[in-house]
C-alpha cells in the first residue's frame, strides 16, 4: 500500500489520510477512558507496556487534566442498529475512539495498534522503536454480528495457553465468536461433575490412525488425552469476554457420541459399548431415546449453560446415520408410539426436546444442517455446512442461519494444489478462495437475507494434532475470513487485501504466529 493508506486488516469501512504529522506515542502520554471502556483501555495499556515498558497512565475523563499527549476513548450516541461500529481519529496532538458499546470501542483500539509498526504486538520489548501511527479519520462497522471460527479440541486437545493466544488473534482480528467442539467419537474433553467418568474414560483414546482411510496403516500407539476442568473453561470464558469474543460450545447430539458412550454405555444401543473411537469418519454410534437418556443429557446440558453465558448453544446434529435406531426394537417402538414416520422424524423429535429444554433456560439451539431433515425447530439456528442449501432452507423458514460452506471457509482443508502441503482431510481451500466467498445466497430476497446472521470458518483436527499446525492451517486464512465477515459486501479486491496481508503478516511474526507464508501469490 502507500504511505497515505494504512495495510489494516479487516479494512475499514471509511478510511481518510489526514493532512499533518503523524501521532508519536511518548512515556508521557495518558489513555483517557469513561469507566465502560475501563477493560479496553486497560488492555491497551497492558499492549503498550509490553513492547515499550511505559507503564501508561489510565485516567477518567475528569482526571486527565490538560495532557498533552492521549488516547481518549469516549461514549457516543447509542446505535441500535451496529452497537459495534466505532469512528477513531488520529492527529499529532493525540487518538480519539468513540463508540456507543465497548466492543466497538475495543475494536477501534484493534485498528489503533494496526496503525502502529507491527513491533507493537512483539512478545518483547522493543525500546529501540518509536511507535508512531498515521493521521487519520476511520468510521468502521461490521457488516455480520456472527463472525467466528470454529475449534475441534474434541480429536486432538489444546492447551489453555494455546487456546488465549489464539482468542487474542481472533479478536485482533475483529471476530466475536469462539466456536468449541469439545465432545466427539474421539474424546470428550469438558469435566461434568455429576458425570464422572465422561472424562476418566471418555476423554482417553489409546490411539490414532495413521494416514487417510479408515484404518489402513493401522494405529500410532501413541495414547491421546486431556480435557479442560469446570475452572479452566471459566478462566478461558472471563479471558474471551475481555476480548469481546463469545465462546459456543458444542455438546454433539444425538451422533458422534461414542466416547460419551463408552463412558455410559446405558445411555447408547448396544449391548456392549464400543470404546472411544481410535479412527476417523462417521460412526453408527448413537443415543438411544429413554426418559433416562435426556435427564442425562439435561444434566450435562445444565453443567455447560453455567459455564458458558453465550445466548446460543450448539448440539451438532451432523451425521447421525440410523442404522441402530433402525435395528432396535425399542426405538421403532417409540417412533409407532409417537406416530412419527420414520428415523429422521425421531431425530427432529429428539432435537425439539432439546430445544425446549434450552428455550426454558433461556438459551438458543444451534445445529449443523442436518437439523433441518425430519423438520426443523422453531427456533433454531442453522450452520449451513454442506453448501450454502441448508442457509436457504432456513431463512426462507425464518429461521436464522450462519454461513460455513466446506467448500469455502474450511480450514481443515490444503491450502494450494501443491504436492507437499501437510496432509489434510482432503479438499483445497486456498487463501484467494477464502477471500472472494460472498455469505448471502443470491437467491433469497432482501428480507430472507436478513437471517444470514454471519459466516464462520471451520478447523475439525482430525490432521492438526499441535496448536503450531493449528496456526499453520488458520492463518493467513483467518485474516481473509475477517474481510468477509466485516467488511461491506463492496469490498476491496483480493489484490488490494494481498497487499495489505504483506505489512500484516509482520504482526504475526511478532507475536510468533506459525501461519503459513503464501508464497504462490508472491510472484502475482
Amino acid at each position: 500500500m502507500s504511505p497515505s493508506h494504512p495495510s489494516l486488516v479487516p479494512q475499514p469501512s471509511h478510511c481518510k489520510r489526514l493532512d499533518g504529522t503523524d501521532f508519536v506515542l511518548t512515556a508521557e502520554c495518558i489513555i483517557v477512558a469513561d469507566p465502560i471502556f475501563k477493560i479496553t483501555a486497560q488492555l491497551l495499556a497492558a499492549r503498550l507496556c509490553a513492547a515499550t515498558s511505559w507503564p501508561l497512565r489510565i485516567a477518567t475523563p475528569g482526571e486527565a487534566g490538560e495532557a498533552i499527549s492521549r488516547i481518549e476513548f469516549q461514549p457516543a450516541k447509542a446505535d441500535s442498529t451496529n452497537p459495534e461500529a466505532y469512528t477513531l481519529k488520529v492527529t499529532a496532538a493525540g487518538v480519539l475512539i468513540t463508540a456507543s458499546s465497548p466492543a466497538g470501542a475495543f475494536y477501534g483500539c484493534q485498528t489503533l495498534l494496526q496503525l502502529f509498526p507491527p513491533a507493537v504486538f512483539s512478545q518483547a520489548l522493543r525500546p529501540d522503536f518509536v511507535l508512531t501511527a498515521p493521521s487519520v479519520e476511520i468510521e468502521d462497522a461490521p457488516r455480520f454480528r456472527w463472525r467466528g471460527v470454529m475449534v475441534d479440541s474434541s480429536r486432538f486437545y489444546q492447551p489453555i495457553e494455546a487456546l488465549k493466544k489464539y482468542i487474542d488473534l481472533l479478536s485482533q482480528h475483529k471476530l466475536n465468536v469462539f466456536h468449541w467442539h469439545l465432545v466427539d467419537d474421539q474424546g470428550w474433553r469438558l469435566e461434568i461433575k455429576k458425570y464422572p467418568r465422561l472424562t476418566a474414560i471418555g476423554s482417553k483414546r489409546r490411539e490414532t490412525i495413521r494416514g487417510h482411510g479408515t484404518n489402513a496403516f493401522g494405529g500410532d500407539g501413541v495414547p491421546v488425552e486431556g480435557f479442560y476442568t469446570q475452572d479452566e473453561v471459566r478462566e478461558l470464558v472471563a479471558y474471551a469476554t475481555e476480548r469481546h469474543v463469545q465462546i459456543l460450545p458444542e455438546i454433539e447430539m444425538p451422533g458422534h457420541v461414542q466416547s460419551a458412550i463408552a463412558a455410559y454405555p446405558e445411555y447408547g444401543l448396544l449391548p456392549e459399548a464400543k470404546p472411544v473411537s481410535c479412527i476417523w469418519g462417521i460412526h453408527e454410534t448413537l443415543y438411544n431415546v429413554k426418559p433416562e437418556t435426556f435427564a442425562f443429557l439435561k444434566d450435562v446440558l445444565t453443567e455447560v449453560m453455567a459455564l458458558f453465558p453465550f445466548e446460543y448453544l450448539h448440539i451438532g446434529g451432523d451425521e447421525a446415520i440410523k442404522p441402530q435406531w433402525e435395528k432396535d426394537p425399542a426405538t421403532q417402538a417409540r417412533i409407532r408410539e409417537l406416530g412419527l414416520k420414520d428415523e429422521h422424524e425421531l431425530q427432529s423429535w429428539f432435537i425439539r426436546q432439546i430445544e425446549a429444554f434450552l428455550t426454558q433456560h433461556g438459551r438458543k439451539l444451534v445445529g449443523w444442517d442436518e437439523i433441518l431433515e425430519g423438520g426443523l425447530a422453531k427456533s433454531a439456528t442453522v450452520m449451513s455446512w454442506r453448501g450454502i442449501e441448508g442457509a436457504v432452507e432456513s431463512a426462507k423458514h425464518g429461521n436464522d442461519a450462519i454461513m460455513c460452506p466446506n467448500p469455502f471457509v474450511y480450514f481443515d482443508h490444503y491450502q494450494s494444489e501443491i504436492t507437499n502441503e501437510p496432509l489434510c482431510i482432503g479438499g483445497n481451500s486456498p487463501l484467494d478462495k477464502v477471500h472472494g466467498y460472498e455469505p448471502i445466497p443470491a437467491e433469497l430476497t432482501s428480507e430472507q437475507a436478513r437471517h444470514i446472521i454471519g459466516v464462520q470458518g471451520q478447523l475439525w483436527t482430525e490432521y492438526i494434532p499441535t496448536p503450531g499446525r493449528l496456526e499453520y492451517m488458520s492463518f493467513p486464512r483467518v485474516c481473509a475470513l475477517a474481510e468477509v465477515a466485516w467488511c461491506p459486501r463492496e469490498r476491496p479486491d483480493f489484490a488490494h487485501f494481498f497487499q495489505r496481508l504483506r505489512t500484516h503478516l509482520r504482526r504475526l511474526d511478532c507475536q510468533d504466529v506459525r501461519y503459513r507464508a503464501p508464497l504462490e501469490y508472491l510472484s502475482s
